[in-house]
């Protein structure tokens, strides 16, 4: 059985020869996943998949290089998500979240801040688009609360949380629920963390929700961040739900 520094080093390996091939393309990419979440908050969790981040129209060209390159590629879901595979490891690329939300544009590579990783000059995730994808994650099987209250406290106070409620404003009750965990999680460190214009303002807009009259269409938007739990909703409960559009 290998050890675990040697199963750390062969991943390193991978990763290395990954990224390698990969600026011979020279097509632009972004690390996130567990990786990300490391940059910004020293907190390491060894993986066999590294999350590489790029635009929709680039993921087809990565997939088609590296077969030529003799990799296994997989389109897993033509909504948001491709694979490359080499033995036991494999890469996620990532072009959109399953809900078709968090898509990449060019704002995600004018604001990703240059880092180390394997040895190589790499761009990771903004912290705030890190942020933005993971507040969609709250399913049965995994819950990313903790990686955004861990990099709101070693990044929020030089968050830009004004892009950050942009990214977030169609969906901003997930913004307050974001904020409101995190002065349940550390409340000793919110007020230097959390600005108070922005509690002020999601507030706001949540007690004005009880001045509108009650919505015509009943709707549930929790497939958005579950779409197994909360099948019975709209399967036999008969709530309307947002359409998933494929790309």
């Amino acid at each position: 059985m290998k050890t675990t520094d040697d199963k750390t080093n062969e991943s390193h390996a991978f990763y290395r020869e990954i990224l390698e091939l990969l600026d011979e393309t020279g097509i632009e990419y972004m690390l996130g996943g567990a990786f990300a979440v490391y940059h910004y908050t020293g907190l390491f969790r060894d993986t066999k998949d590294l999350d590489l981040f790029v635009r929709p129209r680039d993921y087809a060209a990565v997939l088609r290089f590296f077969a030529d390159k003799g990799y296994e590629v997989q389109l897993y879901d033509v909504r948001w998500l491709a694979k490359i595979f080499k033995g036991d490891y494999f890469v996620d690329v990532i072009f959109n979240s399953v809900n078709n939300i968090c898509r990449v544009d060019d704002v995600w590579f004018q604001r990703a801040p240059e880092g180390l990783f394997c040895e190589r000059k790499v761009r990771f995730l903004p912290a705030e688009e890190l942020i933005w994808c993971k507040s969609f994650v709250c399913n049965r099987e995994r819950y990313d609360g903790a990686d955004i209250n861990h990099v709101l406290l070693k990044c929020g106070k030089t968050l830009d949380w004004k892009h950050l409620l942009t990214r977030l404003d169609p969906h901003w009750h997930l913004l307050l629920t974001i904020v409101t965990m995190f002065q349940f999680v550390y409340p000793s460190e919110f007020t230097d963390i959390i600005p108070k214009w922005l509690f002020d303002e999601l507030i706001r807009r949540a007690n004005e929700q009880y001045e509108l009259p009650p919505p015509h269409e009943r709707v549930c938007r929790g497939p958005m961040i579950d779409n197994t739990q909360y099948a019975v909703d709209v399967r036999d409960w008969k709530f309307k739900s947002y359409t998933i559009i494929t790309v």
